[in-house]
């Protein structure tokens, strides 16, 4: 049947036309994006996953640059720590050579234990890096707070976020406390006992020049074999030796304590950087578009569009020869 007021073909046509323009231009949004999903409605699950690990990303390459902080926090504190421990080497050899010498010579080795120890002490200080120093302390009560670095984010299965970290432990490798009353001092300004090395609450001072005595105390900070026109016995340069070496001993520990955090920190940046990696290609897989297959079919839509219009075209002239039919 011909009718002049419903053309079904033209109407079919344009249907067509409609939906291979609509694809084209999902296409070409695909194309000029590079993305399949770009925004919600094109798949709601996967933009609203995509989303999420965009975010979680950008927040695990802020941890990645916690780690580079605190990886130069930990190596200023064990560079100084190496430096310290040379130093320490150099006056246990100091007090070695002055066991059984004369008043005068361990007068003049006296100067250069002074010199040792203040150098012992600059290089506490100066071991700083963006205001944290592990080995120059002030605590005013209690323990030293342990310096915390921020090494992963994490997301349980749940969707709640959380955050860990490598926490050095500034107590057990602390040099120096100057706090008021802090529960222990650090390993150089500690009172120990000479007869052992042991670490002590309550400091016994020795009488310069007599016998050494089991109580007698000493820290390496400040330690002498000379003062005031005395010099010390053999016996307590030998106990100051047995406090120097403990000392060395703890400070070795302490740098070990800063090598295996060296090293957990340099183990979670590779890992943070290699699972970035992962979420990136993860994400990728879900909503990046295939720019092979979209120009494939890229090509084939405007075949589709030109053939689109050809057959509008034609369903719109059948019309036209109704008006022959009233011709005379």
């Amino acid at each position: 049947m011909s009718s002049i007021m419903t053309n079904s073909a033209a109407l079919t046509a344009l249907q067509s036309l409609n939906a291979t323009s609509k694809s084209l231009t999902d296409t070409q949004a695909r194309i000029s994006t590079g993305y399949k999903v770009s925004q919600a409605s094109d798949n709601a699950a996967y933009w609203s996953i995509a989303t999420t690990m965009r975010s979680d990303n950008q927040a695990m390459s802020t941890v990645s640059d916690a780690l580079g902080l605190g990886a130069s926090k930990v190596d200023t504190a064990y560079t100084g720590m190496s430096s310290a421990i040379d130093t320490i080497n150099q006056i246990k050899t100091k007090l070695v050579a002055s066991y059984g010498q004369t008043d005068a010579s361990k007068e003049k080795t006296q100067v250069e234990i002074a010199a040792l120890q203040n150098q012992l002490k600059a290089y506490a200080d100066g071991a700083t890096f963006s205001g944290t120093n592990m080995l120059s302390v002030s605590t005013a009560t209690g323990t030293a707070a342990d310096v915390k670095i921020v090494s992963a984010f994490n997301r349980d299965a749940t969707g709640a976020a959380s955050i860990s970290t490598i926490d050095v432990n500034v107590e057990s490798i602390k040099l120096y406390d100057a706090g008021a009353a802090p529960t222990a001092k650090g390993i150089l300004d500690t009172a120990r006992l000479g007869t052992t090395g042991a670490a002590v609450a309550t400091a016994s001072a020795p009488t310069l020049g007599a016998a050494a005595a089991v109580t007698d105390t000493y820290s390496v900070a400040s330690l002498t074999i000379f003062s005031g026109g005395t010099a010390a016995s053999d016996s307590q340069i030998a106990q100051q030796m047995n406090v120097v070496d403990a000392a060395l001993k703890a400070m070795t520990n302490a740098a070990t304590t800063l090598g295996a955090a060296k090293s957990s920190i340099d183990l979670q940046k590779t890992f943070t950087s290699n699972l970035m990696d992962s979420i990136d290609r993860g994400v990728g897989q879900l909503v990046d578009a295939d720019m092979n297959k979209e120009s494939t079919r890229l090509q084939a839509l405007q075949v589709q569009q030109q053939l689109g219009i050809q057959a509008l075209s034609i369903a719109n002239g059948s019309s036209q020869s109704i008006l022959s039919l009233f011709r005379g």
